[in-house]
């Protein structure tokens, strides 16, 4: 089984009987996806002004990926912002 280093630390803990149990799981289970929420949500918009030639490549490589190119950019936008392009 091939793990990554942070699977292998779950692991690693629980094999020595290191992990705690949760108290509150529905606490947890709701403060989680309130982060997923928050973190996927898309509540702002804008407004860009690019080339003709641009919008088209972006649309050409969006339809490659299978997607919109309005979530093509918005993908783009996001990896950059987090660091990930």
């Amino acid at each position: 089984m091939n793990l990554d280093d942070y699977e292998k630390e779950i692991l690693e803990a629980y094999e020595n009987d290191e992990l705690v149990r949760c108290d509150s799981l529905e606490k947890e289970i709701a403060i989680a996806k309130q982060a997923a929420y928050s973190y996927f949500s898309k509540d702002a918009r804008i407004n860009i002004r690019l080339s003709s030639a641009d919008l088209n490549i972006l649309k050409k490589l969006a339809a490659r990926e299978g997607l919109a190119y309005q979530s093509y950019i918005a993908s783009l936008l996001h990896k950059y912002a987090s660091g990930n392009l």
